[in-house]
């Protein structure tokens, strides 16, 4: 099966046939940088980094364009309210960019720490306010754009095609109904593609309509086109966003004459007590106070662990259930990897034939609609498979097949294990002598009798999170719980 997308724009899950063969571009919404990502922010950037690595595993060139805003996005979606950057710019006493490079680096830092891929391109807003104002004059041109005020606006009534990602009638949509509405606009509906700078705005660049800054929807449309060119592949985002920003995105791009993404992808929400996690509720929890409990991999693995399109309600039992299975999988990784260097030549059947059904359980669930949970499922089925050969002492090469796949689609394509945990959990050449060590002091201390040092030797060594179990071929150990 070819992979399957579901299409939001279409309401289906359609075939993916990129618009070049063998390349694919894609555009992901990054985040506003005005304050420490939580747990919510995690869950779309490592969702479209498994849609990466699995376009990449089989064989397409991709170009992945992930933006950061750090201007123009209000505190509200009515054109209204301060510059969120800005606003948190007075609170903490510092300038604006200076917030922006702050919560940038830290949302870049949490990223590498689940073991996210950098953007091949990470355009910034405040960067490319030429390419804003170039889009912003063109729907000018094309009369559907108009100036009031010194701020530019996007005439909705002029593009009857607004609505039709979010599937809504122009014509129902009341006029107002959520907030006040300018008096400058020509309808209530109409969005800023361009406003004019207030005296206390510090935020300000020179345009053909004076001082001011771009409007929120602007940038996406602007900077994707820019690196991905006329109708690129795929475009990805929180539901949140799919109205009003990309549903306004469409209408500008569109609008201005270009033909604009082709597939559109959007992942649901991590709630958090019922709620939504939001910063401007409060109703988070941020991945760093994550990571001083859990190891990173863990809430990767909790976040992939559920389909992208399903809401996921946070709790504390949920991510210990994770923990446990991620090392269910870590061990068995830890394992083979223990066994291969020993191991004589030869095959396994029954590890083999477990191998070739992963690969395969493991491709037809991603390509169902990128479906990670039951690609995830496939890799707890083999390993049940590999637990049974690993007691019949299976051949070198069927061990490095097994080797392969956990680092080909289990770290390549999922991304669960990263080189530092592979040295740090599973145990480097280093941590794999000493605990055996220990284990040969226990060994001894047992056959003289002295329960009390090997009883204290297992009670340290499961304080470290070593388990250890004692089978008929003698001690063996993995990381536990």
């Amino acid at each position: 099966m070819s992979l399957q997308i579901y299409n939001t724009l279409k309401r289906q899950k359609e075939p993916f046939v990129p618009a070049t063969p063998g390349y694919v571009g894609i555009y992901v919404c990054g985040p506003t940088v005005y304050s420490d990502p939580h747990l919510g922010h995690a869950r779309g950037p490592i969702v479209y980094d498994v849609l990466r690595r699995w376009l990449r595993h089989q064989g397409y060139k991709v170009r992945f364009v992930s933006n950061i805003t750090d201007v123009g996005h209000l505190t509200d979606d009515a054109d209204e309210g301060e510059d969120k950057i800005q606003r948190r710019a007075k609170l903490e006493r510092l300038e604006p960019m200076e917030v922006a490079e702050k919560y940038m680096w830290s949302y870049f830092d949490e990223m590498q720490a689940l073991n996210v891929l950098r953007p091949d391109i990470t355009p910034r807003a405040a960067g490319h306010i030429p390419e804003q104002i170039e889009l912003t004059e063109a729907l000018l041109k094309r009369g559907h754009a108009y100036v009031a005020g010194g701020s530019v606006y996007f005439r909705v009534k002029s593009w009857p095609a607004f609505g039709k990602l979010s599937n809504r009638d122009i014509e129902e949509q009341e006029a107002g109904a959520r907030v006040e509405v300018r008096e400058e606009k020509e309808d209530p509906r109409d969005f800023a593609l361009w406003k004019r700078a207030e005296p206390e705005h510090i935020m300000r660049w020179n345009s053909p309509w004076g001082e001011g800054f771009p409007g929120w929807h602007i940038e996406c449309s602007a900077m994707s086109l820019k690196y991905l060119g006329d109708g690129f592949d795929i475009h990805a985002g929180g539901v949140d966003l799919q109205f009003p920003h990309h549903e306004a995105e469409i209408a500008q791009a569109e609008a201005a004459g270009h033909a604009f993404a082709r597939y559109w992808m959007h992942h649901y929400h991590v709630l958090l007590n019922g709620q939504k996690m939001a910063k401007s509720t409060g109703n988070l929890i941020t991945l760093a106070e994550l990571r001083a409990r859990y190891e990173p991999m863990y809430i990767r693995f909790y976040l992939l662990n559920s389909h992208y399109r399903s809401v996921l309600d946070f709790t504390d039992e949920g991510l210990e259930a994770a923990k446990n299975g991620y090392l269910r999988l870590l061990n068995a990784y830890r394992e083979v990897r223990r066994l291969l260097p020993r191991a004589p030549a030869g095959r396994h059947a029954g590890l083999d034939r477990a191998i070739e059904n992963l690969r395969k359980d493991f491709a037809n669930a991603l390509n169902d609609d990128l479906n990670t949970a039951q690609a995830i499922a496939a890799f707890f089925n083999f390993v049940t498979e590999l637990n049974k050969a690993l007691s019949e002492r299976p051949g070198r090469e069927s061990l490095q097949a097994a080797e392969q796949v956990f680092a080909e689609l289990g770290e390549g394509v999922l991304g669960l294990f990263p080189a530092r945990v592979l040295e740090n959990q599973l145990g480097g050449a280093l941590l794999d002598g000493l605990v055996n060590l220990l284990l040969d002091i226990r060994e001894e201390a047992r056959r003289n009798r002295n329960f009390a040092l090997s009883d204290r030797i297992r009670e340290r060594l499961t304080e470290l999170g070593v388990v250890v179990e004692d089978t008929r071929e003698g001690p063996k150990w993995k990381v536990g719980t």
